[in-house]
């Protein structure tokens, strides 16, 4: 069995579900992939269940916990060419903020050492990053100090927004997965020649063993509120101002609308959520929206099932993983047409696009669906047809060891024996 690091960001999330999906997957193609993260998340925002399972698992770069004299002799077991190459990395890496950006760097430096230490210790033969930003800088240092290659996944909706020092992170990586069509041309444009010499496009998805409904989807029946249901962290990048608008309209024109909104911001519950709470109480619709929170998989699963239609008005995406699970739950899916979304949706064949910031266009097809039932029964099942032909789990474990296999020496031959 290959035996590798898959190092996730304060792993486990809210939005990670698809992430141990991934990790399960790999297992079954024969190889270990072990959790490695920079620190735990908000106690609020690990909700699944399987999140105290993934904690236990998983190995944390911060807090030290006294680890301080390890990092120091890892740094001096690289020797005269892993200091050198390391170090040359983090003096030479495009940074923001001046000298406190590159005093920063050297900070990462260290967390590379760390890095390095635990792959050696845990006998990894690689480190597979899924984040562009400050992770992968920790393992391009890591990798520069004499550690294991590693390699990169794009999960977007941008490239910027990962920081800077782009083209270093890639030049070095072994590999890449990007998750979307338009994602790569984005890599090809920014990166150019630093990208890896393979690159492999894939999706993350959805179990489809798992994610299924228990009763077919039915329309709401006369004097039933219009359930609707999304999924997403607390951002405005997530567009749910712009949704919870689209409830006011649609109960401006009688329709009883209800919204059900899953997800936490990043602080737990002290940023954004603050926002979205004072949003609706000062449209009147506390008795309308609800903000869940940071919910289990199962509460998630349910909140689709008891729901007649799917909405999320995000302002950019990457491939909405929700989105795709929402599709596997046989359901109308109105969602707005930004990043990679018409990568997965056809519209008006097994779901609808909309444009971005538009409530009142959402509000109008959603009313629509309202309506017709029939054509919202068409969509419901035409959409999970459509997540089952290109957007199962597999998918993206597939391209991970389709990347390992072909750069890193002894793969092949370490996934026959398997």
């Amino acid at each position: 069995m290959l035996k590798i690091g898959f190092f996730v960001p304060e792993f486990p999330g809210q939005t990670h579900i698809f992430l141990w999906r991934e990790r399960q997957a790999l297992a079954e193609l024969g190889i270990e992939a072990e959790p490695i993260s920079t620190r735990p998340p908000p106690r609020a925002v690990a909700s699944h269940s399987w999140a105290a399972e993934a904690q236990a698992r998983t190995r944390y770069l911060l807090p030290l916990n006294g680890e301080g004299l390890g990092i120091i002799a890892e740094f001096l077991r690289s020797g005269p060419v892993g200091w050198a190459r390391g170090l040359g990395a983090a003096l030479t890496a495009q940074t923001d903020g001046g000298i406190k950006g590159r005093l920063r760097m050297l900070g990462l430096l260290a967390m590379g050492a760390r890095l390095k230490r635990i792959a050696r210790q845990q006998e990894w033969d690689h480190i597979h990053v899924h984040s562009c930003a400050d992770s992968a800088n920790i393992a391009m240092l890591a990798e520069r100090l004499g550690g294991p290659g590693y390699s990169l996944t794009l999960h977007g909706p941008t490239l910027e927004g990962y920081g800077p020092n782009q083209r270093q992170k890639w030049r070095h990586a072994r590999f890449a997965t990007i998750i979307s069509q338009l994602l790569t041309q984005v890599a090809e444009r920014e990166i150019g020649d630093d990208r890896p010499a393979v690159v492999n496009i894939a999706p993350m998805g959805v179990d489809l063993d798992q994610i299924k409904r228990q009763t077919p989807w039915q329309p709401p029946a006369p004097g039933e509120p219009l359930r609707i249901f999304t999924c997403g962290r607390l951002n405005a990048v997530k567009g749910h101002d712009h949704l919870i608008a689209t409830v006011e309209m649609l109960r401006t024109q009688g329709i009883d609308a209800r919204l059900e909104i899953a997800g936490e911001d990043e602080q737990g519950g002290s940023g954004y959520h603050r926002h979205l709470d004072a949003l609706i109480a000062e449209k009147r619709l506390d008795d309308a929206v609800r903000l869940l929170g940071a919910v289990s998989e199962a509460r998630v699963r349910g909140g689709l099932e008891r729901a007649h239609v799917f909405a999320l008005a995000s302002l950019n995406e990457g491939i909405s993983v929700a989105i795709m699970e929402a599709m596997a739950m046989e359901m109308p899916v109105v969602v707005t047409d930004v990043g990679g979304n018409h990568e997965l949706i056809t519209s008006g064949r097994d779901a609808i696009l909309v444009p971005p910031e538009r409530p009142g266009i959402m509000a109008e097809v959603i009313a629509r669906l309202y309506a017709d039932p029939d054509e919202a029964r068409r969509l419901a099942q035409a959409s999970r047809a459509r997540v089952a032909a290109d957007f199962h789990h597999r998918r993206s474990a597939e391209a991970v060891a389709d990347g390992l296999v072909r750069t890193v020496p002894g793969a092949r031959a370490a996934l026959h024996r398997t």
